[in-house]
């Protein structure tokens, strides 16, 4: 087994290794960071560009739905009910509208969580969690190992746990 700048495990490294390593560390978590902020804003756009369809096919039922749905609504409603014409193409609107307002609503939803989702601010707020945890970071105090003169079992022992 070995460490990621393939030195073997339990070896002493220098401090510019050790340097070196932590740099490389630090720089991964941040190219983590700023991919997981790209992939949070990637999904925002998702929902606002799903907000906009939604709008725009109620624009176009609207619009296009008005002349051919509402003559054949009103002649349906005036042969199946006998109400007169005018009331029956004043139904016929009235069920053109709501059907626009509910594509609306629909599209005004998706917007909604677009504006709610707050993903640079998240990873924002983590990669300043992240720095105020590293800054605090004390080092752990190393175990004192008996001399390599030192041959006694206890000492050979002590050494195989610590490099193991």
């Amino acid at each position: 087994m070995s460490t990621p700048d393939s030195s073997p495990v339990g070896a002493e490294r220098s401090i510019g290794q050790l340097f070196a390593s932590a740099t490389a560390e630090m720089s991964a978590l941040v190219h983590d960071e700023i991919a997981l902020a790209k992939a949070q804003l990637k999904q925002d756009v998702k929902r606002g560009g799903l907000g906009t369809v939604a709008v725009l096919a109620a624009l176009l039922v609207l619009v296009f739905s008005l002349p051919m749905l509402s003559f054949a609504l009103a002649y349906g409603l005036h042969a199946w009910t006998g109400l007169n014409l005018g009331w029956c193409f004043l139904l016929s609107f009235a069920a053109n509208v709501l059907v626009a307002l509910l594509l609306g609503l629909i599209g005004f939803v998706f917007f909604k969580k677009a504006k709610k989702g707050k993903g640079p601010q998240k990873v924002a707020a983590s990669l300043k969690e992240t720095a105020g945890v590293l800054q605090n970071a004390k080092p752990h105090p190393r175990p004192e190992f008996p001399a390599i003169e030192d041959r006694s079992p206890a000492a050979v022992e002590a050494v195989a746990r610590s490099s193991s």
